[in-house]
């Protein structure tokens, strides 16, 4: 496409010396045309000339170029809309070319050689994962591989709360308990009875106020020795124990982790520098940042008894990222509850380091329901925790299929989240995410290892010269590969991986066809149709791994 929207961009400028950038999308199938512009609309007004001129006009300037089928190359639709049909040299050429220059990250000169932190995840010890987890981990992590096929270097951050009022209404319940053979689901129990506790009973929540300072103090000076310190270390290495394999089960790695103790000191400090600047203030014994006079909320960064909350140890983890890396790009990826809070923090900082806020980039996400929009709250306990969802994916390959096979489950797992554009809340259907015949991963899978038992047939290249008339399917195949790399373009741009899933799905759906009307091995097109098959089968594995799934050998 970007080779006609630049020949007319030519065109217009000589005929009518405008510098005018056309858009040019795939024509509906009724139109029986590969790609359509609405340029002559858009030029009407400024050239004074009705549509249809204009079509015209463009459609004799274009004819005779080597990129237009020379029997029905354009032709004009109402209301003015021009047509084109690309060439099968064209094509043949164009598929060639993609052959070998694929393998070469294109630059994007944006991200080229940029510092990036991407920031997702971020789950607390001392509560299990999620389902929101999962989501953000993977979203994150493809996100993060747009960004390094841009040229980026990137780190993987990852943030979360090993001290706060969640480790105290833990540790409140905990107290109680037998440790003697503590288990992560043990944990996460414990913090389900202590927010309850803390709700519920004004004794308890007297006694997690004075817990969470003092597992604040604790974690501060390193104190151990004591019972409520020896259970708190003990405790927190059971939950990065957890972190750890599950990240290792779902194939994505960190570069950083940040525990919020590790940033808490330099953001504490900061705020109390900034209050005495006048940008945070004292309210009622505690440290605000009055968001109304921003049209937002006002939160509280230092509580009354002198413990930094959430929020500035947010401010002392931008400052300790900035430390650490120098970023050219902070990019944190949250749930969209968290959006409003995050509008507060980084106004609060953009007062005084408006540098770091305006490289800082808040991504959200919605929620994961099942069918039937069930909401799931980690505070009451009936949340879908992320090995369910990874159990529920695997016992529905099992039925379906009688297989175990990890990697499969993983592909559908991910490719379920990804297809989706983020920000809206999804429903995640296991049986659907799974089926060989839709939109899931276990599809692209089947359809890549399909396309290499077909290499795996062919014969080297012989030096006779085949015939590079293409038919239907054939063409249908090759335009949609040329598609990939203006895909790939706007996923970089908007940092939208479900573009590239919901692309590689409407290849796949081509190359099925393809494969149902195009013999290949022993065919007389044998080489030319091998060569459309290897090129689909760059292109879908370089997609697949954009989303972190890698294809296996045999299904």
């Amino acid at each position: 496409m970007q080779e006609i929207r630049s020949i007319l961009q030519k065109i217009i400028q000589d005929l009518y010396g405008l510098d005018f950038t056309p858009e040019l999308t795939p024509s509906p199938e009724n139109i029986s045309a590969d790609y359509s512009t609405n340029a002559p609309l858009k030029l009407a007004k400024t050239l004074h000339k009705s549509p249809m001129q204009i079509a015209e006009e463009l459609s004799q300037a274009i004819v005779g170029n080597t990129i237009i089928n020379p029997e029905n190359g354009t032709f004009i639709s109402s209301p003015g809309f021009l047509n084109f049909n690309l060439s099968d040299e064209y094509l043949n050429t164009a598929i060639d070319n993609y052959t070998t220059d694929f393998a070469q990250n294109i630059s994007y000169g944006e991200y080229q050689n940029k510092t990036i932190i991407c920031e997702f995840s971020d789950p607390n010890p001392f509560k299990v994962l999620h389902v929101g987890h999962l989501y953000t981990s993977i979203v994150g992590d493809s996100i993060s591989r747009l960004f390094e096929y841009a040229g980026a270097r990137v780190i993987r951050a990852n943030f979360g709360g090993d001290v706060g009022l969640h480790v105290a209404k833990t540790m409140y319940i905990l107290q109680q308990k037998d440790t003697s053979s503590l288990q992560i689901e043990d944990i996460a129990n414990c913090y389900i009875a202590g927010t309850a506790a803390y709700d519920e009973d004004s004794s308890a929540h007297e006694r997690i106020t004075k817990l969470n300072k003092e597992i604040y103090q604790i974690n501060h000076d390193k104190i151990h020795g004591t019972p409520l310190a020896d259970l708190y270390w003990h405790a927190r290495e059971l939950s990065y124990d957890y972190f750890r394999d599950f990240y290792k089960q779902i194939g994505v790695q960190f570069d950083k982790y940040y525990p919020e103790s590790t940033v808490a000191a330099l953001g504490l400090a900061t705020v109390k520098e900034q209050l005495a600047k006048g940008i945070y203030e004292y309210s009622d014994g505690a440290v605000i940042f009055n968001g109304d006079k921003f049209g937002l909320h006002t939160r509280v960064f230092i509580n009354k008894e002198g413990v930094p909350t959430y929020e500035t140890k947010d401010v002392g983890l931008i400052f300790t990222k900035w430390q650490d890396y120098h970023f050219d790009k902070s990019v944190v990826i949250t749930g969209s509850e968290q959006l409003d809070y995050m509008k507060v923090v980084l106004k609060s900082i953009e007062q005084y380091a408006p540098e770091l806020t305006s490289r800082t980039t808040h991504l959200t996400h919605g929620l994961v329901k099942l069918p039937g929009n069930i909401k799931m709250s980690s505070r009451k306990g009936n949340f879908l925790k992320a090995v369910d969802v990874l159990d529920m994916i695997k016992d529905e390959l099992k039925v379906e299929y009688n297989s175990t096979d990890e990697n499969v489950a993983l592909a559908a797992t991910k490719y379920a989240f990804l297809k989706y554009k983020m920000g809206g809340n999804i429903i995640f259907d296991p049986q659907e995410s799974v089926k060989m015949t839709g939109n899931s991963g276990p599809y692209l899978l089947y359809s890549a290892v399909r396309a290499k038992k077909i290499l795996a047939k062919i014969v080297k290249p012989q030096n006779t010269q085949q015939a590079s008339t293409l038919n239907s399917s054939e063409r249908q195949l090759a335009k949609k590969l040329l598609e990939y790399k203006p895909v790939l373009q706007e996923s970089v741009a908007e940092l939208a991986p479900h573009k590239v899933a919901n692309y590689l799905y409407e290849l796949a759906q081509a190359f099925s066809r393809f494969y149902e009307s195009c013999p290949v091995a022993g065919s007389d097109k044998e080489q030319v149709r091998a060569r459309l098959v290897q090129v689909y089968l760059n292109t879908i594995s370089h997609g697949l791994d954009l989303l972190g799934i890698n294809i296996p050998e045999e299904m």
